[in-house]
């Protein structure tokens, strides 16, 4: 059997293969149920164009044609949830969109004061905020999304628009984590047997309605989930959803770090870059602000292909058991909350510990006062 040098998952690869592969910035995207091999710019180009041939799936008609009979799971119909008793609805207007996105604003690297050359700027597929009705941008077109906030017995209903224009116009989806939803809510792609919410055209609008439940509360990503997902997820289709107990007070800093790679099969840009929230080394990189006395929540996430992990200079926490931490790791969609009350003041660093992963920017500020 001939490994495939381009397949990192080629059962006859080993290890050592597997990483190198990986090194490269070789992964695959699922167009349609095919897999296909990105390991250049030009490659990733073809598998957009195959996404955006994809036509819309019917399992009734799919299974029509081919003759066989119908599953019972794809006759079924579902019922819209409404807020449990006290819960409220929380709405949203989300649209898919492109954005020129510069890594690197700077051009430097803060924390080592030198200068980073060569260009930095791609085109990004992200996640916009909107007023009612797409009326007008309510916030910015950027990595990451918009953070949608709720509790335990309400309903997230999000409005969502696929505004994808131009090359990168193809069938996009929001699928969320953690939340409780039926299948016409799921945001996923699955062949034959797509649902409503699964497949998302360019121009087209669909409303999501996600149930806060009691095992909901966290902060959880959300993220593309169309036939094109692993690309687009890659670009920067990602953002975070926060659930709190009811009434629970909010803390006075919080935010949602993701930590993730951007490479040149996706960017087309001459290197990789380790990012934090879409940006490269320290200064471009969130700046963190806190405190002494203030409540501080971060919400970390892996958001790439990759384990990473999340450290605070002078600082530890404790973590779901009870212990004392101060580098939590996180695998791909994985999030751990840091929480902590602040009190100690100075400038800090915060960073990935996989030294490789910190050398190529994934390193920033905490400011505390």
């Amino acid at each position: 059997m001939t490994p495939d040098p381009l397949d990192p998952f080629d059962p006859t690869l080993g290890r050592r293969r597997f990483l190198q592969v990986g090194a490269a910035g070789a992964f695959l995207c699922t167009i349609g149920g095919e897999r296909i091999s990105v390991a250049k710019r030009g490659d990733a180009a073809k598998a957009d164009a195959a996404a955006a041939k994809v036509a819309r799936p019917t399992a009734l008609t799919a299974a029509t044609k081919a003759k066989k009979p119908v599953e019972a799971t794809e006759l079924q119909t579902y019922v819209t949830p409404s807020p449990q008793p006290g819960g409220r609805v929380v709405e949203h207007w989300i649209q898919a969109t492109t954005v020129r996105w510069t890594i690197v604003p700077s051009k430097r690297d803060d924390w080592h004061d030198m200068a980073i050359g060569g260009n930095t700027t791609f085109t990004a597929t992200v996640y916009q905020e909107m007023t009612e009705g797409f009326a007008a941008a309510l916030g910015p077109a950027a990595i990451p999304g918009p953070t949608l906030h709720a509790e335990v017995g309400d309903t997230l209903v999000v409005h969502f628009r696929n505004a994808l224009t131009g090359k990168l116009a193809q069938p996009v989806t929001m699928h969320p984590h953690g939340v409780k939803y039926n299948p016409e809510y799921d945001g996923v792609y699955l062949g034959q047997y797509t649902r409503a919410g699964g497949f998302i055209s360019p121009g087209e609008e669909f409303k999501y309605t996600w149930e806060c439940v009691p095992e909901s509360v966290g902060a959880w990503p959300y993220h593309d989930h169309g036939p094109n997902h692993t690309l687009n997820t890659f670009r920067g289709m990602f953002g975070s959803i926060v659930i709190r107990e009811k009434g629970e007070t909010v803390p006075a800093v919080e935010q949602s770090l993701f930590l993730h790679q951007l490479q040149p099969p996706v960017t087309g840009l001459s290197r990789a870059f380790q990012c934090i929230n879409g940006r490269a080394y320290a200064g471009n990189t969130p700046i963190l602000r806190g405190k002494v006395g203030q409540e501080i929540a971060f919400h970390v996430f892996g958001m790439d292909n990759n384990f990473h992990d999340f450290h605070i200079h002078g600082h530890r926490w404790k973590d779901d058991a009870g212990g004392f931490v101060d580098t939590p790791s996180v695998g791909p969609n994985e999030t751990t909350s840091v929480r902590f009350v602040e009190d100690n003041p100075g400038r800090w660093l915060y960073h990935c510990h996989v030294f490789a992963h910190q050398d190529m920017g994934m390193a920033g500020w905490y400011l505390v006062e």
